[in-house]
């Protein structure tokens, strides 16, 4: 099987053209047309992560936030991003990323956190208008329900399921929750779309300090982490290449683990 096989499959799911300007999805480095030898799935690509694909022998790694967001002037070793592109081509690995198309898709990134929430009733937050070719409701966000549930009850199933260490959050807690409101990775931009359709809750990650206030009396606001909100993407590539070839061996990286580290 063709590496490009596999990224046709990601893009028949989250396609480019769903991606917001600024992003880089899709080839970051390599050759669509190599035979794939192994896969590997990340969140980020660093340098352990390329160790880990050559110790595997996987020449496929796809990640959710992509390697290269701007041009490169040269590839000297300077940056974990240059030394990632050379070892790359040295060995014959293809990186590939699904980033905001994969926000954005119908089943995407945050359908996939409302999943692993338990949401009912899961529909686009902030719906873009409907592109030619695509047949999903595309755009960033989501909202669903729960039955009402004690605040703070929720708040620690939030982070229990995405294992978050720290989780900040603001507003009256001590109520239920109903009405539920979601945007991984960075997503301020959508408190006050929440608060329109009238979610009791909002969680998202990259608050900052001001983010917090205005609307936390009619609203509570947690923000999980960013990595954290994100890293259950994994799955949505697993189940697309497997559903495509369920022979093929797709593996999750191990020895990936977030950066950021809290005291």
């Amino acid at each position: 099987m063709k590496i490009s096989e596999i990224t046709q499959a990601i893009e028949a799911f989250a396609p480019l053209s769903l991606q917001e300007d600024y992003d880089n999805a899709g080839i970051q480095v390599g050759n669509l047309n190599d035979e794939i030898t192994g896969v590997l799935l990340c969140t980020d690509v660093r340098e352990e992560i390329i160790d880990e694909a050559i110790e595997r022998g996987a020449n496929l790694i796809i990640s959710h936030h992509p390697l290269i967001f701007h041009g490169l002037k040269k590839i000297a070793g300077n940056s974990y991003i240059e030394r990632i592109v050379a070892r790359a081509i040295k060995n014959d690995i293809t990186i590939y990323a699904a980033h905001t198309n994969m926000d954005s898709a119908q089943g995407g990134v945050n359908f996939k956190i409302a999943q692993k929430l338990w949401l009912d009733n899961v529909q686009v937050l902030d719906p873009q208008p409907q592109q030619a070719g695509y047949e999903g409701t595309s755009g960033l966000g989501v909202i669903g329900d729960i039955p009402p549930t004690p605040a703070m009850q929720f708040l620690q199933h939030v982070k229990d399921t995405f294992e978050v260490s720290t989780l900040r959050y603001c507003g009256d807690t001590n109520r239920t929750v109903s009405r539920i409101a979601l945007c991984g990775g960075a997503g301020a931009f959508l408190v006050k779309k929440a608060v329109e359709l009238n979610a009791d809750l909002f969680i998202t990650a990259d608050m900052k300090y001001h983010d917090f206030f205005g609307l936390e009396n009619r609203i509570i606001i947690a923000d999980i982490g960013h990595y954290e909100s994100e890293h259950f993407t994994k799955e949505i590539f697993y189940e697309i290449i497997t559903k495509k070839n369920p022979n093929f061996a797709v593996d999750f990286a191990k020895n990936e683990k977030n950066q950021i580290k809290y005291l």
